[in-house]
């Protein structure tokens, strides 16, 4: 743990730590019904936030192969909520658990072994190619396509894309070598501060919504005002990063814009299965997928943006023991 890193995990617990004083105050003071259950949700998402930051925090100092075993934890997770929610057939299920105990767990070990080459690959070429190869096999044809288009989407969302977040370890950045946990912290923390950020604006003054049918909650001056106070945070953030204070500010702008549309594409699949939450897993929040929807889109764009314009770049060889193992 560098100076760096704890100054990043200051200012998380400062945030914590206002946000709790703010709750308890405001529970002691607020008197209408309404205002109390805005004040009980805000408290139960601060504790909950408490616990994750906590996790993620630790495991982020444990090292890459914890980071990438609690995203696989993640991802599982996600993807079961993402699959409960939608209506399967008994021909899936054979399906499903190739996706679950194989893909899965085959995808976050190229990740582990730092496989650039194949991980890029894998799950939108190999993995969606056998998804319907695998279900034809069942010779069962109903829901056929509804079907294998769930499974490869939630491949897609809770796998591939909330695997770019500790791909981001391997990521070889000119001047940045050894670094890159607290590239990753800056990403997360922007992400999710957008989150809080909008929901806090949008409750204070937030009055045009912007798809009352797809996410009610969402307003003009919610979005505005979330992005524009976490693009500023995360600017400050600037040392922590291999950007100069321009290109952070850039950088925020681009994935808190990509979180806020993430989140909506999310909130329409919800609403379209009749559903207000992917789950109740995580108090005041939802389920998991409720808490990464964001950072699922957001992740590969701000991958690819960093390697392409900061990166020496990604070897997309296997690593040498895989080589030698294949005699080559």
């Amino acid at each position: 743990m560098d100076h760096d890193t704890k100054i990043l995990i200051s200012v998380v617990i400062g945030i914590l730590v206002l946000a709790s004083i703010v709750g308890a105050v405001l529970a002691r003071t607020v008197k209408s019904e309404a205002a109390q259950k805005t004040v009980a949700n805000l408290n139960a998402r601060t504790r909950s936030w408490w616990v994750m930051s906590g996790v993620f925090c630790a495991t982020l100092l444990l090292g890459p192969v914890f980071t990438t075993v609690l995203f696989a934890f993640i991802s599982f997770l996600a993807m079961r909520e993402f699959i409960t929610l939608n209506k399967t057939e008994r021909a899936d299920h054979e399906v499903l658990f190739w996706a679950f105990f194989v893909i899965l767990p085959l995808h976050y070990f190229l990740v582990g072994i730092r496989w650039y080459g194949l991980f890029t690959i894998f799950i939108p070429v190999y993995a969606f190619a056998f998804i319907p190869f695998r279900r034809v096999l069942t010779g069962e044809t109903k829901g056929f396509l509804a079907g294998t288009a769930r499974i490869q989407w939630a491949l897609l969302v809770c796998v591939y894309a909330v695997s770019h977040m500790p791909m981001l370890l391997a990521l070889p950045l000119k001047g940045y070598e050894g670094q890159n946990a607290k590239l990753l912290f800056f990403f997360v923390l922007t992400v999710q501060l957008s989150d809080v950020m909008q929901y806090v604006w949008g409750k204070t003054c937030g009055r045009r919504h912007i798809a009352p049918h797809v996410s009610p909650s969402k307003t003009v001056e919610g979005t505005v005002g979330g992005i524009a106070t976490t693009v500023a945070i995360s600017t400050c953030l600037w040392w922590a990063t291999p950007f100069a204070p321009w290109q952070a500010a850039l950088m925020a702008l681009l994935i808190c814009s990509a979180g806020f549309f993430g989140g909506l594409v999310m909130s329409a699949i919800k609403r379209d299965l009749g559903a207000k939450d992917w789950g109740a897993s995580i108090a005041g929040h939802g389920g998991f997928m409720d808490r990464i929807d964001s950072l699922c889109f957001a992740a590969p764009l701000f991958f690819h943006l960093c390697g392409f314009y900061f990166g020496t770049g990604m070897n997309p060889a296997p690593p040498a023991w895989i080589l030698h193992w294949l005699g080559k």
